[in-house]
């Protein structure tokens, strides 16, 4: 399908559903006004590591990127199974003088380094400031430093996170999610070590 002559729609539709599994973005900012907004972005990763940085898209000009703009601050929360219902519910299209964090029943908790509160019920928060936004068609990119991270002790394997323990979800396309699933453990081979015949490992 040529994107040229495809709909718009119809061609974003498509590549929703073939760029998956995505992982979600569950952005906390704060209005000009002081208005709190929650809502999920599933064009995200990270974009630098060091110094630390994460990035979303915001597709089309919502209130998160408004937010972001106007205070130069804001948190990533971690998309978790259990939280898939409010995760989904702050997609809906509020208005910006409406809190999601009110609207879907989840709490406000003081973040560490930054004025936007993160989401008490989830087991990660990365607290950011604004490091640059960049226009990209109808789209815009949003870069933020990191400042601090926060993880929950009981999803902590010694002192690495535990991905079973986390159960992160993902977005697929049209109305589909998807959770953890297998889980497959292989290590990356160094040059060096690169055998002279070497046969891949049955999968």
């Amino acid at each position: 399908m040529d994107p040229k002559t495809a709909g718009r729609r119809e061609f974003y539709a498509l590549l929703n559903s073939v760029v998956v599994p995505r992982p979600i973005a569950w952005v906390s900012s704060r209005s000009a006004d002081g208005v709190l907004n929650l809502a999920p972005h599933s064009f995200f990763t990270v974009a630098s590591v060091q110094p630390p940085m994460v990035q979303f898209t915001s597709v089309g000009r919502k209130d998160s990127l408004n937010n972001v703009e106007a205070t130069g601050e804001f948190v990533v929360n971690f998309a978790a199974e259990p939280l898939y219902e409010q995760v989904n519910a702050s997609g809906t299209n509020f208005p910006p003088d409406v809190s999601e964090f009110e609207a879907i029943g989840v709490t406000a908790e003081l973040s560490r380094t930054v004025g936007v509160p993160r989401v008490a019920e989830s087991p990660v928060a990365i607290e950011c400031t604004l490091h640059t936004t960049i226009p990209i068609g109808d789209c815009t990119l949003v870069i933020g430093q990191v400042r601090h991270l926060s993880i929950d002790a009981s999803m902590l394997d010694g002192n690495h996170p535990e991905v079973r323990r986390l159960r992160p979800l993902a977005r697929l396309g049209k109305d589909e999610w998807s959770t953890l699933g297998e889980v497959r453990e292989i290590s990356r081979i160094r040059y060096s070590d690169w055998p002279g015949h070497f046969t891949p490992p049955d999968l």
